[in-house]
């Protein structure tokens, strides 16, 4: 293995131990914390600690794992590394990080009765799920305009709760405004990145592949191509388009998804539902 993918590799799984430690602290923090709690606070709570527990492990599984899907390769030479099971497992974890901004801004959204609010904490679980079908489209059939969709939903998705955040901020107490604005920008930072890097990005190869005459898979081709063909490789050219995303994935949406499960709107938000 070449020092520069030792190196990148060792960083991963180190941030993906760090970040099941801080899960399990954090969890273990609030559930001895649970009496303190009103029944609807905590039930709210509990959801989001599961929710995120499915999001930390699937990234420490990839982490650990790390596999470039539509190329089939991988670092360890395991059926644990095919792409059909680290698809498999990132498709469970990313609904379940959606699902926790959902959570959050339903519950933004009941308290300030932002009906625009509710309805966008119903949309995004549902375009995300179809955003992952064409993710696996992608990497069934190789072909990136599936990515090219995915992302552009992931893009849609963050400006829509960035602008829900915003709609609330008029309405919201004093304390809380800080953490909506700061939310609003996340969302926008993360739609201007995936809207001016990443969709044009697989899209240059989409259009490439076209160039170059390439033949993609069909679906149940591909199926059969990802359950049993994987391709180690330890050359950084290979890896290298893969390590900056990977990198913040695995680890700032990660501190992301413990943060909601620590966030003290989201308690009081709950606990307020609860008599609305």
């Amino acid at each position: 293995m070449q020092n520069s993918v030792l190196t990148w590799w060792s960083l991963l799984c180190a941030v993906s131990l760090i970040n099941v430690m801080a899960w399990t602290a954090s969890a273990n923090h609030l559930w001895r914390k649970s009496l303190s709690f009103d029944p609807v606070a905590w039930a709210s709570i509990r959801l989001q600690i599961i929710l995120s527990a499915g999001y930390v492990f699937g990234c420490a599984y990839r982490s650990v794992l790390p596999v470039f899907d539509i190329q089939r390769l991988c670092l360890i030479d395991s059926w644990l590394s095919s792409v059909i099971v680290g698809r498999s497992v990132a498709t469970i974890a990313e609904l379940c990080f959606v699902a926790q901004w959902a959570m959050l801004s339903r519950s933004i959204a009941q308290t300030n009765e932002n009906r625009v609010g509710v309805m966008v904490s119903h949309a995004v679980v549902p375009m995300i799920f179809i955003a992952e079908l064409f993710s696996w489209y992608s990497v069934l059939t190789t072909s990136n305009m599936g990515h090219v969709i995915e992302e552009s939903l992931w893009g849609i998705c963050a400006l829509m709760l960035a602008a829900s955040y915003l709609h609330a901020l008029p309405r919201s107490q004093r304390e809380h405004r800080s953490i909506l604005a700061t939310f609003s920008a996340i969302g926008a930072i993360y739609a201007l990145y995936m809207f001016l890097v990443d969709v044009p990005m697989y899209w240059s190869r989409w259009t490439f592949d076209n160039e170059q005459g390439r033949q993609f898979l069909s679906v149940s081709q591909g199926f059969l191509d990802v359950s049993g063909r994987w391709v180690v490789s330890h050359q950084w050219a290979d890896w290298k388009t893969e390590v900056i995303w990977m990198s913040a994935y695995f680890s700032l949406a990660v501190w992301m998804s413990i943060g909601l499960i620590h966030l003290p709107h989201s308690r009081l938000l709950a606990s307020r539902s609860s008599t609305n």
